[in-house]
């Protein structure tokens, strides 16, 4: 999925809530496949979050100190508080596949479609 995270997580609740545990097994075969496929998901989200929040804060690195690394570090605490308020991946992986937004199959199985 080549659309940006933030953007899709946006709009998601991020506080775990209970769920209907027959809503998500009839999703797949039974509730474990469907759980390792949110969490293969999961992993994945999280992966790529991880990335790019590396990536902004690498942006702030220096090999030296100054004064501007006060300005810096305001900058780089924004940054980090919005990647704290974005919902766990495992929020956003249930969420996909609960709208049916993922696509899933066995590895023995040929590709539909």
């Amino acid at each position: 999925m080549s659309e940006d995270i933030k953007s899709r997580a946006q709009g998601i609740e991020p506080s775990a809530r209970a769920r209907n545990v027959n809503e998500i097994a009839d999703k797949s075969s039974n509730i474990y496949e469907s759980l390792a496929i949110v969490s293969h998901r999961a992993r994945h989200l999280a992966s790529q979050l991880k990335v790019e929040l590396q990536g902004k804060l690498e942006e702030f690195s220096s090999a030296t100190d100054s004064l501007e690394e006060v300005n810096e570090n305001k900058e780089q605490i924004e940054i980090s508080k919005f990647y704290e308020r974005l919902p766990n991946p495992s929020v956003i992986a249930l969420k996909e596949f609960m709208e049916d937004e993922l696509q899933f199959r066995y590895r023995d199985e040929e590709p539909q479609g």
